[in-house]
C-alpha cells in the first residue's frame, strides 16, 4: 500500500517546503497539505489541501479517514517569540495537536508520526559548546517548555504503546522561499531580506550572539532521511540533536558584505536577547550521523551565496510585474 502522508501545519515555513519536497517523492495524490486557514496560496493551490484544525482530535481523524492517511507530519506549532506573548495559546496548541496524533497513533488510525522538536529545550544551565545528545533540559521560554514536555511524551508513547514517533530538535531554519514564523532566529532570514530590499538592516539579536543554525534544504532533507531510515535505525524516541552551522549576526552580515559592499547592520537587542543567551552555541549531533547517517551538505558561505541570488531573482521579479 502506498504511503499516504497528512502534513498538518504545511502553510507554514517549514511545512509548506516539506510538502513539496514529500509530494516530489511520493505524489501529489499521496501528500495531503492542511492548515487551520488559507494562509499559504502556494501551498492551497498546489494540491490537495484540507482545512484542519490541530486542536480538534475530530478534525484530524475526519481528514485521516478520508485519505486514508498512515503517516502524519505534525509542523503546526507555536514559536519561541510569539509563545512569549501568548503562552497559554502556546501551551494549548503545541501540547493538544500532539497529544492528538500520538493517541491517533496509540489507537492504530496511523502508523508513523513525525514531530519536529527544538533547540528551545535547552536552558541556561544546558553546556552552550557542542551541547550533547543526553544533557540538562532546564527550558526557560514557553515554547521550550512545550518542546521538552513533548520529547518525554513522544518517548513515552513509543516505550508504553509502541507508537513509531520520530523527532529533530531544529536549529534556527533559513530560507528564501517563505518569511519566517515568529521565532528567536528569525534575524538570520530577515536579514538577507534587507540586504537586497534595504541595503541596511536592524539586529534585535546582538552581534556576538551565536547560535546554531541550518538552511532550509538541509532541514527537509534531515526529516526525509529519518522518516526514511529503517525503525531498528532511530534509538532514540524523543529527539535528536541536528547541527549544521553556528554564527553571529556579525558574521552573516560579514558575509552578506561579501556580495554587497555597501550593506550596513547595527544593533537593537529586544526581548528575544534573552530567549538567545538561554541556548546553546553549538549542538553535538554525532548520535545522529552515528545511528542514521546524517550529514548537512550548506555551510554560511554556500547558504548566503544561495540566499542573496535567489532572494535578488524574487524581487527583481515583483519590481518588474
Amino acid at each position: 500500500m502506498a504511503e499516504k502522508i497528512l502534513i498538518i501545519g504545511a502553510c507554514g515555513q517549514i511545512g509548506s517546503e516539506l510538502t513539496y519536497k514529500l509530494r516530489s517523492i511520493h505524489g501529489d495524490d499521496n501528500v495531503i497539505a492542511s492548515d487551520i486557514n488559507y494562509s499559504n496560496l502556494n501551498v492551497v493551490n498546489s494540491g490537495i489541501f484540507e482545512i484542519v484544525d490541530a486542536q480538534d482530535y475530530g478534525s484530524i481523524l475526519l481528514c485521516v479517514e478520508k485519505h486514508n492517511i498512515n503517516t502524519i507530519y505534525l509542523m503546526a506549532a507555536m514559536l519561541s517569540a510569539t509563545g512569549e506573548k501568548y503562552p497559554m495559546k502556546a501551551w494549548d496548541l503545541n501540547m493538544n495537536s500532539l497529544f492528538h496524533v500520538l493517541n491517533l497513533a496509540k489507537a492504530k488510525f496511523i502508523s508513523k508520526v513525525f514531530w519536529p522538536s527544538s533547540i528551545a529545550v535547552f536552558g541556561p544551565t544546558t553546556p552552550k559548546d557542542n551541547t550533547p545528545q543526553h544533557t540538562i533540559m532546564e527550558p526557560s521560554t514557553v515554547y521550550g517548555i512545550t518542546k521538552q514536555v513533548g520529547e518525554r511524551w513522544c518517548e513515552y508513547y513509543h516505550d508504553k504503546y509502541g507508537v513509531d514517533v520520530r523527532s529533530l530538535r531544529y536549529p534556527g531554519i533559513i530560507s528564501w522561499k517563505t518569511m519566517p514564523g515568529g521565532g528567536t532566529t528569525d534575524y538570520a532570514v530577515e536579514i538577507y531580506h534587507k540586504a537586497i530590499t534595504d541595503g541596511k538592516y536592524e539586529s534585535f539579536l546582538s552581534e556576538n550572539t551565536e547560535l546554531p543554525m541550518m538552511f532550509m534544504d538541509d532541514a527537509i532533507d534531515a526529516t526525509v532521511q529519518i522518516m526514511d531510515a529503517p525503525a531498528n535505525q532511530i534509538k532514540i524516541r524523543s529527539s535528536y540533536n541536528l547541527a549544521a552551522i553556528s554564527f553571529t549576526p556579525k558574521d552573516i552580515a560579514d558575509e552578506i558584505q561579501n556580495h554587497i559592499k555597501d550593506f550596513i547592520i547595527t544593533y537593537n537587542p529586544d526581548f528575544r536577547q534573552q530567549i538567545a543567551d538561554s541556548w546553546p552555541r553549538s549542538i553535538d549531533d554525532s548520535v545522529a550521523q552515528k545511528e542514521w547517517h546524517w550529514s548537512p551538505k550548506f555551510d554560511l558561505k554556500k547558504m548566503s551565496k544561495v540566499m542573496l541570488t535567489e532572494l535578488d531573482k524574487k524581487y527583481t521579479a515583483e519590481k518588474n510585474k
